[in-house]
């Protein structure tokens, strides 16, 4: 059901007259256990879309608070095939939601670009970002993911000029992730006046929804952002809860998913009284 399951969501986004919320957690962090109870609440709190990072020990695109999460990942064991369990275990309790794994090309490389891609479908996973494998040498992974009817999402940019987004946009399909900043997650601050013309742009080169992620951490900059995109990503927000959780030996279960139903409310409210995009 893989792309399929995402055109459902958005096309039932779309009759809602708002945008979805995405939430990023990444798997292992800060242990299996807790990362499992994380994702199945994550639903319940208001996501929408879900994307799970697997792991990396060089996590180029990442900002502080999600390097701390791969390295509390990482100690705890996780693994790539223990990302793919995590997104089994998901699964078996919930056939409606988007799952996306978010990560780097090393650990696809080293499992086998065509036994990821069908270990990946075989689990229930829709999607798949992969931060650093540029168009121009993605054909392998996009044909194997392609051959396992699960979509590979591309990023695009600030940077991305309209001869680029010609170009990443082909062969992408589900949605369009677009970086709302120059930059790592986690720093910067995303601003939907600037966001809105570059989120019509990316509509028309790509004929998908475009979710906005990168410097979205308040559910007030998240509720600006769902008036002028499609979707709205968080990551850094919610893995500095698991931090904080962990710092006051409190249930970090609890504290991740308070803070997305939070985030998850803005962006449901966002667009009420108002014309939808």
């Amino acid at each position: 059901m893989s792309k399929a399951r995402i055109d459902a969501r958005f096309a039932a986004l779309k009759a809602e007259g708002r945008a979805g919320f995405v939430a990023y957690v990444m798997a292992g962090d800060p242990d299996a256990a807790t990362a499992l109870a994380i994702l199945k609440g994550l639903p319940g709190a208001g996501a929408d879309l879900i994307e799970l990072g697997f792991p990396f020990s060089d996590p180029m695109a990442e900002g502080p608070p999600i390097q701390r999460a791969a390295q509390r990942a990482l100690a705890a064991g996780m693994t790539l095939s223990g990302v793919l369990e995590l997104a089994r275990a998901f699964r078996a309790g919930d056939a409606a939601t988007p799952l996306i794994l978010m990560g780097y090309m090393n650990l696809i490389l080293h499992r086998g670009i065509e036994t990821f891609a069908h270990d990946a479908a075989q689990v229930g996973v829709d999607g798949v970002i992969v931060v650093d494998c540029p168009p121009e040498e993605a054909a392998p992974l996009a044909k194997a993911l392609d051959a396992a009817d699960v979509a590979l999402i591309r990023l695009a940019s600030p940077t991305s000029d309209d001869e680029r987004l010609k170009v990443v946009v082909k062969g992408t399909s589900g949605f369009v992730y677009y970086i709302s900043v120059a930059g790592v997650t986690g720093v910067k601050e995303a601003d939907a006046a600037a966001v809105a013309p570059a989120v019509e742009r990316v509509r028309r080169a790509s004929g998908l929804p475009v979710a906005v992620g990168f410097g979205i951490k308040t559910p007030e900059r998240a509720a600006a952002i769902a008036r002028v995109a499609d979707a709205v990503v968080v990551g850094s927000a919610l893995v500095d809860e698991v931090a904080a959780a962990l710092e006051m030996n409190e249930d970090v279960s609890a504290r991740v998913l308070l803070k997305a139903e939070s985030l998850a409310k803005a962006v449901r409210a966002a667009r009420i009284g108002q014309t939808t995009v």
